[in-house]
């Protein structure tokens, strides 16, 4: 069958436009270090090259990148041709496409009977080959092209859990072992942290610092280096003639003295290798390394040699990749939301995209400062990730995707709800809504209340909220508890029994403790930790009315900031207004003995902490009590007497205000690091 002229024109475009662009993506990820693409959307080009030279083999390229492995060596390293090529692997992004390797490759061995696997985890670093000559270190290299690869050899010398000499009774002669050097997520985040603290650029993630880590030609960091981790997986030559297995492979170098990767087992057929997927995800975080997906290989070597290789890839194995951390989306609007303080927060609107099996359609951008520093706008392309698995934030824009027009965005100088004119608080990156009585504010103070860690109003959620509020039933904090089920059942969509329940629960919320009612308040900076340090120190909340900022400051755990913001929310006679009507509608809270300031003990006595930005997986108040249970002293604002600085994401002036006074800071993992070790 003739082919059509012009699609065929654009069959070549298209590919070309493909190869040059994946081409020069690859570049910036194994030699730069500097990825603009994430790793799912440079696997989505790669397979639409795949699918398009399969369709159209007389406009493939002799230097496709389906052809290549990597990249070829950067210049200053000399170069090492691998007498066995390290190939490539083949991927399979989801279950269906999983089913379809097994079944193909059974049907490549014409065999009916499951075919035993091996599954190991994918490590996500940076591949390497290690030739050894009677049992000693020759030569170590990259990838690179999968035909030739840099000599990185003296930087190898340097990972302590390489071994440098084989253990036992190696084979005489040559043998090559292949592997992945890693930096674990402790050191990654070790590493960072005195980065931070010298004012050097963090690194991105694991796999760049240890690919860059290999690479370093001059002013080699040899801390760097000793944190990486080796971890073997094949043997490209020097197999021993008893070794007839993938295992039995794992089981040998083992014996010479590598570690393998870790989790490493044998199923046969495709249930099981599901099963061992499924598992493999769930325990992902606690592994310690960077993983990417499940590698299957054919557990029988002489399979392996019938099944062959394709120009790239093996037949054999199979990547079964993790849904993505990372994806591209693009930046619809930038719209600021009022919180239950009036902080204005700049939010981005996204169009939605799978993240890590979630969809993300919203990703805060925390405060100014934040938009500014990543050049976050309307219409951007740009990386987004889920901090922690959880925690939807743009990682960077693409900025070579950019529209043209694209302006800098601000927060606007009044109140998206109420028009007040907002301000930025002086030496801090929150800008706020000073009005009281903003309804955004009222709203998410509403919600606030009603949280686990206040009064749990069991049943008050958004929806229920927004129809008090619109309903005017509700116009400030205490009109909560004159509502009689009589009001509530007239809301729309509200039963006899729902309206019955409500009024149940708020009538047990009335009935509380001194520091959920600190927390029901929403006192800036507010959260458990502080509010039980106030309660235990005042016994209740009439001698805290009158508390001067000097006194609160006085108490182990507060420093100057929360205390000036308890002082100020104490002094305002709207907030004293609420007070006295929640207890004149009843609310209660059992009186306790106020007592002194105990001796604090603990691994991180006489230790000052101040935090800042956004962390991955504890809140600011989960931080702080983790502080002070060992020990330590949480305040707000950063001095000489700071000890440390914990800097999460979008952090603010104080991490500024911590590099000026060359205090040392710490991210979440490096804080996490101090308090297991108790140091």
């Amino acid at each position: 069958m003739s082919r059509d002229p012009g699609a065929s024109r654009a069959a070549a475009a298209r590919i070309r436009e493909l190869a040059e662009d994946l081409t020069r993506h690859a570049r910036l990820y194994y030699h730069d270090d500097a990825p603009e693409l994430s790793d799912a959307e440079y696997d989505r080009r790669f397979q639409e090259l795949v699918r398009l030279e399969a369709e159209w083999p007389e406009l493939a390229r002799p230097d496709s990148p389906t052809r290549r492995v990597g990249v070829p060596p950067a210049a200053g390293f000399a170069p090492v041709r691998h007498r066995v090529p390290m190939l490539s692997l083949d991927n399979a992004m989801d279950e269906a496409e999983m089913r379809a390797w097994v079944e193909r490759t059974a049907r490549q061995l014409d065999r009916s009977e499951p075919i035993p696997l091996v599954a190991e985890p994918k490590l996500d670093g940076a591949a390497v080959e290690l030739v050894y000559e009677d049992g000693r270190l020759a030569v170590g290299s990259t990838r690179g092209d999968g035909q030739i690869g840099e000599d990185v050899t003296a930087n190898l010398r340097h990972v302590l859990s390489l071994p440098l000499a084989l253990a036992g009774d190696p084979a005489r002669g040559r043998l090559s072992v292949r592997g992945e050097v890693v930096l674990p997520l402790r050191a990654f985040r070790r590493l960072n942290a005195r980065r931070v603290a010298r004012e050097l650029e963090a690194f991105a993630n694991p796999r760049n610092a240890a690919a860059g880590a290999l690479r370093q030609l001059h002013e080699v960091d040899q801390e760097r280096l000793r944190s990486l981790a080796f971890f073997a997986y094949a043997l490209g030559e020097g197999a021993p003639p008893g070794v007839k297995t993938q295992w039995g492979i794992l089981e040998q170098l083992r014996a010479w003295g590598f570690e393998v990767s870790p989790g490493a087992e044998r199923v046969s057929g495709i249930d099981l290798a599901l099963a061992w997927y499924r598992d493999l995800l769930g325990r992902r975080a606690s592994l310690g390394i960077e993983i990417d997906g499940a590698v299957f290989k054919v557990d029988d070597l002489s399979l392996q040699r019938d099944l062959g290789e394709l120009a790239r890839v093996p037949r054999w194995a199979v990547a079964y990749k993790f849904p993505a951390h990372q994806e591209h989306t693009r930046v619809l609007d930038i719209f600021p939301s009022v919180g239950r303080t009036g902080a204005l927060t700049p939010v981005a609107k996204l169009e939605p995209v799978q993240v890590g099996g979630v969809t993300v359609s919203n990703a805060s951008l925390h405060n100014q400062d934040e938009v500014d520093r990543k050049d976050v706008r309307i219409g951007d392309t740009v990386i987004v990730q889920r901090a922690g698995d959880v925690i939807p934030q743009i990682v960077a824009v693409v900025k070579s995707l950019r529209p043209a027009g694209a302006r800098p965005w601000r927060l606007p100088e009044r109140c998206p709800v109420c028009e007040t004119p907002v301000a930025r608080e002086e030496g801090g990156a929150v800008t706020r809504c000073p009005n009281r009585a903003c309804p955004a504010k009222l709203r998410n103070r509403l919600l606030h209340l009603a949280g686990r860690a206040a009064l749990d109003v069991d049943g008050l959620g958004e929806k229920l909220v927004d129809q008090l509020l619109e309903s005017g039933l509700v116009k400030e904090l205490p009109d909560l508890f004159e509502l009689s089920p009589e009001q509530l059942v007239e809301l729309p969509r509200m039963g006899e029994k729902s309206a019955a329940n409500l009024a149940r629960a708020l009538a047990r919320a009335k009935e509380t403790t001194l520091p959920r009612l600190l927390v029901a308040l929403g006192i800036p900076e507010v959260g458990p930790s502080v509010a039980e340090l106030l309660a235990a120190r005042f016994g209740d909340l009439d001698p805290l009315l009158d508390a001067t900022a000097e006194a609160l400051e006085a108490i182990e755990g507060v420093g100057p900031v929360i205390a000036r913001k308890v002082a100020d929310f104490f002094a305002d006679e709207g907030h004293r207004h609420e007070v006295a009507r929640l207890r004149e509608l009843g609310v209660r809270w059992p009186k306790t003995e106020p007592r002194a300031e105990a001796a604090r003990g603990g691994p991180l006595a006489g230790k000052s902490f101040v935090l800042t930005g956004t962390l991955a997986s504890l809140s600011r108040t989960e931080a702080a009590e983790r502080i002070e249970a060992a020990g330590g002293k949480v305040t707000g604002s950063v001095s000489k007497k700071t000890d440390y600085v914990v800097a999460g994401d979008a952090a603010g002036s104080k991490l500024a205000k911590a590099r000026e006074l060359d205090v040392a800071v710490l991210d979440e993992a490096g804080l996490l690091e101090l308090l297991g070790a108790g140091r």
